[in-house]
Parts: structure tokens; C-alpha cells; sequence
């Protein structure tokens, strides 16, 4: 039999093209097709929207300053301990990830203050 772990690494390497030309390979010689293996796709996809139902960590991320940036600056300053100039430029940058592997109840207390300071923050 074939070394599995060789034949695994030179999936990894192939490109997309190259990968699209092994599928049609592999059905033609064995009569398979990737439409079935399509088909268990969206089981999986539930099993992983049932798993992120239980999650217990989240990262809060800000999505939006708003206008009033300097309230905003503050909130991030409370929850991370950062000093001004950390907290500002965290502020700033788009999609900041605030705190990360935050219990439920806690990230969602953190979106509330930054939704009362005039932002927009979300669990991821």
C-alpha cells in the first residue's frame, strides 16, 4: 500500500486545478462521483452550527467606533487594562478582536458597553 502521509502531503501541495483534475480522475476510474460526498456536506455543517451552539468562549470583536470615539477608547481601556495609545490605535484598526476566550455572559456585558458608548461590537 501506498504511504498515506506521502500521498496526503501532495494534496496539500497541489492547486486548486490541480485538485478539480485528481476529483475528475478519481470518479472516471472508480465511478464514483464527489456529488455524494457533497450530499453528507450539509450534515456536517449542522453538527458545526450544533457545536458553535455550545460554545462557551467567544471573542468580542468592535465593528464599529460610531461617533463617539473617545467613549468607545474608554470602554476598550476598561476591559483590556491597555493603556490610551493602545486602547486608540486598537480602536481604530477595523475588526479589532477586544478580548478573546471570554465566557458567554461576560462578552455579552462587554458588547452592551460598547453598544452604550455608540458602537458596534459581536461574539465570534
Amino acid at each position: 500500500m501506498a504511504d498515506i502521509k506521502k500521498i496526503i502531503e501532495d494534496v496539500k501541495s497541489m492547486t486548486v486545478v490541480e485538485l478539480n483534475d485528481l476529483v475528475k480522475a478519481i470518479e472516471e476510474e472508480f465511478g464514483v462521483s464527489a456529488a455524494a460526498m457533497a450530499v453528507a456536506a450539509p450534515a456536517a455543517g449542522g453538527a458545526a452550527a450544533a457545536a458553535e451552539e455550545e460554545k462557551t468562549e467567544f471573542n468580542v470583536v468592535l465593528t464599529d467606533v460610531g461617533a463617539n470615539k473617545i467613549a468607545v477608547i474608554k470602554v476598550v481601556r476598561e476591559i483590556t487594562g491597555l493603556g490610551l495609545a493602545e486602547s486608540k490605535a486598537m480602536a481604530e484598526t477595523p475588526n479589532s478582536v477586544i478580548k478573546e476566550a471570554v465566557a458567554k455572559e461576560a462578552a455579552e456585558e462587554m458588547v452592551k458597553k460598547f453598544a452604550e458608548a455608540g458602537a458596534k461590537a459581536e461574539l465570534k
